[in-house]
């Protein structure tokens, strides 16, 4: 196991000596920062206060602000999840590209464990990066306001950055594996750039998609993830909201605010429960990664 573990930390190390890869591994989610410092913000502030109309009396300004915080914030690490693990494992191309792979299959090691090592080191890669990004976040955050996150809602937020980090990494192994070159890769990153914000639902909610759209963004287990982390960073403010409010609208505001930014994720005319979207999230980490297994034995081959 010591080639093994060798191998993991010798592709921890190729992404991370790599300050580049590192930031354009985080392209969306800046787009996503500069985009809420541009517009989002007032957009989204302005949509709540609108439906919050006779409300006014009720609800803090500062809450709707740390509410807006919170949603740019579930659009950072969602949209991160996705560009991260896959910054990583094109690591796999590279190294059929240069040669590095003929040298490492050479190696008494199994391919399968070879093929292990790659998705370990991209989901650790994923999870450290991320992970990161939400502690920097929770600091600041912290310093200006509160979100009222209970601490098993903060470890709950690493344990979905996880399983995140797993269910991504298994799809984009499964998916570089076909490719032949590093060009083919980062063609592929750019469109993946473009469309995570759209499919996790930073740039606009999945609720204002039409019905075949949001079936779509469902078969992409990131859509699933970022659900979950809305409940577990949002959930908090919104209630505390909704208690502010004091049953005056029957906790319509609430409901509203849970609808319009997709705490549910739309499904063929059905709503998936959090449960359902986890459920989904771990089939897919399973299923991928026994795909990967297979197909990474077949195509990548000792000579």
């Amino acid at each position: 196991m010591r080639g093994f573990f060798g191998l993991v930390r010798r592709n921890l190390l190729m992404y991370f000596k790599d300050i580049s890869a590192v930031v354009f591994s985080l392209l969306t989610s800046i787009i996503v920062f500069v985009l809420y410092l541009l517009f989002l913000k007032g957009n989204y502030v302005d949509a709540i206060e609108a439906s919050a109309k006779g409300l006014e009396s009720f609800i803090q300004s500062g809450d709707i602000d740390m509410l807006v915080t919170g949603i740019l914030l579930v659009g950072i690490l969602g949209s991160a999840l996705i560009t991260v693990p896959y910054s990583t494992i094109i690591g796999i191309v590279r190294d059929k590209e240069t040669g590095v792979s003929d040298d490492i299959l050479v190696t008494p090691l199994k391919r399968r464990l070879i093929a292990t090592a790659y998705f370990i080191s991209a989901a650790i890669c994923s999870f450290i990066m991320v992970s990161f990004i939400a502690t920097i976040s929770f600091v600041l955050i912290g310093l200006t306001g509160d979100l009222h996150m209970a601490p098993g809602a903060i470890l709950a937020t690493y344990g979905i950055i996880l399983l995140g980090s797993v269910s991504s990494t298994s799809l984009f192994m499964l998916v570089v594996t076909s490719f032949k070159s590093t060009a083919a890769c980062n063609a592929f990153f750019g469109i993946l750039s473009a469309a995570a914000g759209f499919v996790i639902g930073a740039f606009i909610p999945i609720s204002g998609f039409s019905t075949t759209v949001q079936t779509i963004c469902c078969l992409f287990p990131a859509s699933h993830v970022t659900v979950l982390l809305r409940h577990s960073l949002l959930n908090g403010i919104v209630d505390k909201i909704n208690m502010d409010i004091g049953g005056v609208d029957n906790g319509a505001f609430a409901n509203a605010i849970r609808e319009t930014f997709t705490f549910e994720l739309p499904f063929m005319g059905k709503n998936l429960t959090p449960w359902n979207s986890a459920a989904i999230a771990c089939a897919c980490v399973v299923v991928f990664s026994v795909l990967c297994m297979f197909v990474y034995s077949k195509t990548y081959k000792r000579k």
